[in-house]
């Protein structure tokens, strides 16, 4: 019964941009759907229902609802109250992403928030308290030195990391890996300090530059509990990543003989980030001046490594997400229409989702 539900402003402007339609695209769908003879829905309708100017309840909820794809209590839900309010967001993207697909990411990750929030709790599955420390930049506390700490209080051993996703889920962290829809981003995140720390990855990624990626990430986690200086703040963890990555105590000697193609061909095999990244790493050291910096990266772009290097490394995926359907589904007896209501999805989307392999939801707009 929906009858005396009504949506929430907020949550259709989210739900809307979580799937890349516009106002007009909502408007058209619901006029698609309208019986014969029925006026046809405006795109004011659709924006005075965004801006809380009228009220969506009763049979327009249930059509509502159907032209975004969600089911109709979702969208009846406060983002703040329930906790997918977006909030500070992290990304590391490129500049050429437009402002609209970044808003669809953004509105991606507050969803997925209350979608694990929902598995969490209908698995019975009480969150352990989490070992994200904060760590405060400063004129003595440098990236590098936030990096050592996040390795220090994980446990992590000298050496490459062996999987930096499930670090990040050993640590308490929640990681979803999804088809964000571009090739312009390839991580996004959010924590602030009240809810389980997130980070949603973009699955077209080499599996070296989303190691890098994951890495970064959890840099603006641990570093930036607040706005900044964008540029400053991109640096910095870019700095995190490469020396939780490749700490400089543990790899320094890796560079002692210089370094050419083949040598980070090897390299790259052993620390599985990119051969870009490792050379990046040296001169930073000091392994390697700037000339010589300069004479490899002449060579991998002559043989188009810049584009695609060799050396192929597998994709970390994450495993918590998986666990916590299985408990849904075989322990706990439930249905997938009854696990997809716990996410307040579609049964088909839950599926596509969370149950059917390492296959991701398209953010495409819905097939009519």
């Amino acid at each position: 019964m929906t009858g005396a539900l009504q949506a929430h402003p907020g949550m259709l402007v989210l739900a809307r941009e979580s799937r890349g339609l516009t106002q007009v695209d909502v408007a058209a769908a619901m006029t698609k759907m309208a019986p014969a003879g029925a006026a046809a829905v405006s795109q004011g309708y659709v924006s005075r229902a965004e801006s809380g100017r009228l009220t969506v309840g009763e049979g327009r909820l249930e059509s509502y609802a159907a032209a975004l794809g969600y089911p109709p209590d979702l969208l009846c839900l406060d983002p703040q109250v329930s906790g997918v309010g977006v909030g500070l967001i992290h990304h590391r993207k490129r500049a050429a992403l437009s402002a609209s697909a970044l808003r669809r990411i953004h509105a991606q990750l507050a969803l997925v928030r209350l979608q694990m929030t929902g598995i969490t709790q209908a698995a019975s599955t009480a969150n352990s308290p989490h070992r994200f420390p904060r760590v405060a930049l400063d004129d003595l506390t440098t990236a590098k030195d936030a990096a050592r700490q996040v390795r220090r209080a994980w446990d992590l051993p000298p050496g490459p990391v062996a999987d930096v996703i499930a670090s990040i889920e050993d640590a308490g962290g929640w990681v979803v890996v999804r088809n964000l829809g571009s090739e312009l981003l390839d991580a996004v995140s959010q924590w602030d300090d009240l809810q389980v720390p997130l980070m949603l990855v973009n699955d077209h990624a080499p599996g070296d530059r989303c190691r890098f990626s994951v890495a970064h990430e959890l840099g603006h986690l641990v570093m930036h509990a607040g706005p900044g200086t964008p540029s400053e703040q991109e640096k910095q963890a870019d700095a995190f990543a490469a020396e939780f990555l490749m700490p400089a105590a543990d790899i320094r000697k890796a560079f002692s003989d210089g370094v050419n193609l083949a040598r980070l061909a090897e390299l790259k095999r052993v620390w599985r980030v990119s051969m870009s990244a490792l050379l990046r790493r040296a001169l930073t050291l000091n392994a390697i001046t700037e000339w010589q910096y300069r004479t490899v990266m002449v060579e991998m772009s002559a043989l188009g490594y810049r584009t695609a290097e060799p050396v192929e490394v597998a994709p970390e995926r994450p495993r918590h997400v998986r666990a916590l359907v299985d408990s849904l589904l075989s322990v706990r007896g439930l249905t997938v229409d009854q696990a997809a209501a716990c996410a307040r999805l579609l049964p088909e989307d839950f599926k596509r989702l969370y149950v059917a392999g390492d296959r991701s939801l398209s953010p495409e707009p819905l097939r009519r």
